[in-house]
């Protein structure tokens, strides 16, 4: 066991050596002792002092009181006394944010906290501040705690402990039941361990949930889940090996051509008859294509996907001797499921899995690394996401994917846009266009989108109006709400830059509406259309800006997008709320976004009165 304990989520103690030490007086001290191990970069005195103890009258004197309370509480070499103070603790520390942000599920279901809110009941009213802060670090470790628990509910059920699995998939419903991924994986869990009634009561008690509280149904994945499980049979095995090839190719060719229905026949086929093989290899090849096909062509049905792809790994596991690159694409799917609904410290360590397994294979390692720029940049680490696209776009060049080359020429276009850099974003998002166009039509909506958000930065109106009507008419064609949404929001962009203001917030809600329409619909898309609202809902001080911004925040808080909550408290500064701006200011001076500074500076509290 560890000399020391520190434990932050439910209410706050400390433990050396297994024994309760005792705790500092105030709690203040908790806060700091928070502050300190959550920042990523040492704090200044002088900013501890403002956020914590500006009520005091002298708030130097109070920080150095609340930091000999920690050195009391944690050991004197754990604080040493510097300028700008840095926990410096034993390397056997036990510290439970850090092991739900570690990521690793089998560690986190140990700790008694978990599923409890950071410095669970309490409160700071005299600083407002760090009260802001303090919101955005709760949801986001609720966040980080949910997705912990579903990918131990899924890796549970792939190992075939479904009641378990369902043990744990109900917790997650208890703790955010309108989270229609939670109640399907409740609903597989329940219908795989046999219990086909509770299954079928858990649906419906989701159905009337969802229709009294959100005046919606939720989506087809819901039944399905009742009825499918992956590796149930549903013919009898044919000939082994030959057959499940047979089925595996006319699966994966019938999906490519769009036949969706009977590819995923073809492909349930095959998983089964690979079975009857007992070749390790070919059932892990077909399971991580079924996966792939229910991920990729079958809108809303995800979980089901991961399902497949986890049952992947078990195969590998249990047989210790398929192909590297097999698990590859087991891991680096699940990586980018995660990374689809906002869960990015989770498909980072999927995708930091995947890598040393495709060391071999430049098309793989290409793919790989186009999932983790995004990812870095959708959480605004934008040098290291630039760097890591720049690198995807040339592994993918090298290996002759086009399709992979336009995508990961899309997301380094996309980060080079948002922090303007508007030649390099050009130069990336018109050859994405250009490979789209010759090679992919079914991707060319996002490219074409972010070229006219390019345009109407650089004050092509027209140009801009008509490409994203181009975008919004080929996303409605194809219906998929990640393009029907970045084209409708790029809709409303024209309307508000020919002053139409109501047409402008139409489009946006519509766009809104559509990119949220399905449970693992691109996150980061609606985000990004829900900021865009934002910022002429402010404006024009419409009544729903106080809902809209706080959707946005706990949107963005919760899946750490950290420019979307800057955003959002900087439109709550330009309310009047000087904390949010104090907050803003400190997560944009960690982003180190060039464009976000610019736009900042007009959010400074008493800028607009």
């Amino acid at each position: 066991m560890p000399t020391l304990s520190i434990h932050l989520l439910g209410p706050p103690r400390v433990e050396r050596d297994g024994w309760a030490v005792t705790p500092p007086r105030g709690r203040k001290a908790w806060a700091l002792l928070t502050y300190l191990l959550c920042r990523p970069v040492p704090a200044t005195r002088a900013h501890l002092a403002a956020l914590l103890f500006e009520d005091a009258e002298d708030p130097l004197a109070a920080l150095r009181w609340n930091l000999s309370e920690l050195r009391r509480l944690l050991g004197d070499a754990t604080l040493p006394r510097v300028e700008a103070p840095l926990l410096t603790l034993p390397n056997d520390t036990c510290v439970d944010i850090e092991t739900v942000t570690r990521g690793v599920w089998t560690e986190a279901l140990q700790l008694s906290g978990l599923g409890r809110d950071l410095l669970e009941g309490m409160f700071f009213p005299n600083c407002p501040a760090f009260e802001v802060w303090l919101a955005t670090e709760r949801r986001r470790l609720r966040a980080a705690t949910e997705a912990l628990l579903h990918e131990a509910a899924q890796e549970r059920l792939a190992a075939g402990l479904s009641s378990d699995a369902a043990e744990i998939a109900s917790r997650l419903v208890q703790s955010n039941p309108l989270d229609e991924d939670f109640q399907v994986l409740l609903v597989r869990c329940l219908a795989v361990a046999g219990d086909g009634i509770a299954a079928a009561r858990q649906a419906a008690a989701c159905r009337e949930l969802f229709r009294r509280e959100l005046g919606v149904m939720p989506g087809p994945a819901l039944d399905a889940a009742i009825h499918t499980a992956t590796a149930r049979p549903i013919t009898q095995p044919a000939t082994g090996r030959a057959a499940a090839l047979a089925q595996l190719e006319a699966g994966e060719a019938a999906v490519g051509a769009g036949a969706l229905d009977a590819g995923l026949h073809c492909l349930r086929r095959a998983v089964v008859e690979a079975d009857a093989s007992h070749d390790p290899d070919l059932r892990t090849r077909a399971r991580v294509a079924l996966g792939s096909a229910l991920v990729h062509a079958a809108r809303g049905r995800d979980e089901e996907g991961a399902a497949a792809l986890h049952e992947a790994l078990a195969v590998c596991q249990e047989a210790g001797s398929v192909r590297p690159a097999l698990a590859a694409a087991a891991c680096r799917e699940l990586g980018y499921i995660e990374f689809l609904r906002g869960r990015y410290e989770r498909a980072l360590i999927w995708l930091r899995r995947a890598a040393p397994m495709a060391a071999d294979d430049p098309a793989e390692q290409a793919r790989i690394a186009t999932v983790q720029g995004a990812a870095l940049s959708d959480t605004a680490h934008y040098p290291d996401a630039i760097a890591v696209l720049d690198q995807a776009c040339a592994l993918a060049d090298n290996a002759n994917d086009t399709r992979q080359l336009a995508y990961a020429l899309s997301m380094s276009g996309r980060a080079s846009l948002l922090t303007g850099d508007l030649d390099k974003a050009a130069s990336a998002l018109q050859r994405s266009l250009q490979l789209a166009q010759r090679a992919w039509t079914a991707f060319l909506p996002w490219p074409q989108s972010l070229c006219a958000e390019l345009d109407l930065l650089r004050g092509d109106v027209t140009g801009a109006a008509e490409r994203f009507e181009q975008a919004w008419a080929l996303g409605c064609h194809l219906g998929d709400p990640c393009w029907e949404g970045i084209s409708g929001r790029g809709l409303g962009l024209v309307a508000v830059a020919r002053g139409d203001t109501q047409l402008a917030v139409t489009l946006l809600v519509d766009a809104l509406r559509r990119c949220a329409r399905l449970p693992d619909a691109y996150l980061w898309g609606q985000g990004y259309t829900l900021d865009a609202l934002c910022s002429v809902a402010v404006v024009q001080n419409l009544h729903q800006t106080a809902h809209w911004l706080t959707e946005l925040r706990a949107l963005a808080e919760g899946a750490g997008m950290r420019e979307f909550t800057t955003r959002a408290l900087a439109y709550q500064a330009r309310l009047g709320d000087s904390a949010s701006f104090t907050v803003a200011a400190l997560l944009a001076s960690d982003i180190g976004n060039p464009r976000l500074d610019r736009e900042l500076e007009g959010y400074q509290p008493g800028f607009f009165s």
